[in-house]
């Protein structure tokens, strides 16, 4: 009887969560207002997974991909998806099992690169034209500025180009992945569905103080 007391509830939520990360995405893309409302792109569908489980949060994702689909079309609606709705899921999953930050920042931090990569690939396809030459050629020019900064008279080759620009891109997405934790520690806290704890050096960094336990399920 419970569960079908919550089911309307749950159906609510999800809905609703699902069309807040839609219009997050959709207002981020019109009127970017930087990394801000970007820190929040996965948060509704890892909210949905701590309160109503796996399979609303796979819902939520999949509401937010047919809105997007009709307010933006297919691509963009892909772009989101991958990753941020798989990002969103792979939290809730990683939150509700009460995982280290140190483990939920690293395979979310992967997932996050592969999207980069998706996202290249694909509009690649759709362009005609391989963007990867484009991130090899910025990176390229990047590390000639350095070294004529630092009086090296070399010529970086395209191994170590490549190499560095992978790198740059998992870098990019840790840093993102820990961005993220830090909104869904103070946001999802306040709403009664608190995220594992922080380690102790970043508590002392934000000078935060919480219990050992807080958070925990009973």
């Amino acid at each position: 009887m419970r569960k079908s007391r919550q089911s309307p509830l749950a159906m609510v939520e999800t809905a609703f969560l699902a069309s807040t990360a839609s219009l997050i995405w959709l207002i981020n893309y019109y009127f970017p207002l930087g990394p801000l409302l970007r820190i929040f792109f996965p948060v509704p569908m890892a909210l949905v997974y701590l309160r109503w489980g796996k399979r609303a949060s796979w819902m939520s994702a999949l509401v937010s991909g047919l809105l997007l689909s009709v307010l933006m079309g297919p691509t963009r609606s892909i772009l989101f998806i991958v990753p941020y709705g798989l990002q969103g899921v792979l939290l809730g999953v990683l939150w509700k099992r009460r995982a280290s930050w140190g483990v939920a920042i690293a395979l979310t931090g992967l997932l996050g690169a592969f999207g980069v990569f998706f996202k290249v690939w694909l509009v690649s396809i759709l362009l005609g034209e391989d963007l990867w030459v484009y991130f090899t050629v910025q990176m390229t020019q990047l590390l000639n500025w350095g070294f004529e900064k630092v009086g090296w008279l070399v010529q970086p080759s395209l191994t170590l180009v490549q190499v560095l620009s992978i790198l740059a891109i998992l870098i990019n997405s840790l840093v993102y992945a820990f961005v993220v934790h830090l909104g869904a520690l103070l946001l999802l806290d306040r709403l009664g569905n608190p995220i594992p704890r922080p380690p102790q050096w970043i508590q002392t960094i934000l000078a935060l103080d919480y219990d050992d336990d807080y958070g925990k399920e009973e």
